[in-house]
Order: C-alpha cells, then structure tokens, then sequence
C-alpha cells in the first residue's frame, strides 16, 4: 500500500524519513536499520541515511511499506 508523506520543505533525508514515520525509535538506530533492511528509493538500493528525498521519490522498505514524498498541498 502507498503512503504519501507530506513534507514542508524541498527535501527529507532518508534518516528523517525513518523518524518521521515511526520506523526508528532515534537517529541512532537508522545507521543499523539501513544495514539490515533493504530499501530502494525510485527502485535503486539505498542505505544512506543522508540520502536526499524530493518531491514524487517512491521508497520501498521491505515490510514496511511503499511510501511516497509529497510536497504539502502538491
């Protein structure tokens, strides 16, 4: 299932994305979340957490979910 994230500014990084959702509990376990768990952003594997997100990136996190950025109200 998609969901979108609304975000506010031009970008999120993949870190910020994992807190803003409640996937982590702090910024320090993302580190060891993106060693353990695959992630594609735009259907390439990502484990950086300081990976920019923009407006439209698709973000699959294996048993997690499909998640989308969305600019607020675009």
């Amino acid at each position: 299932m998609l969901k979108k994230v609304f975000i506010h500014t031009e970008f999120i990084t993949l870190g910020q994305l994992l807190k803003f959702e409640n996937i982590v509990e702090s910024g320090g376990v993302v580190k060891d979340f993106l060693n353990e768990i695959p992630i594609k952003v735009n259907g390439v594997l990502e484990n950086r957490r300081g990976k920019k997100l923009y407006n439209g990136d698709l973000i699959e996190i294996n048993n997690f979910g499909t998640y989308e950025i969305s600019i607020n109200g675009h």
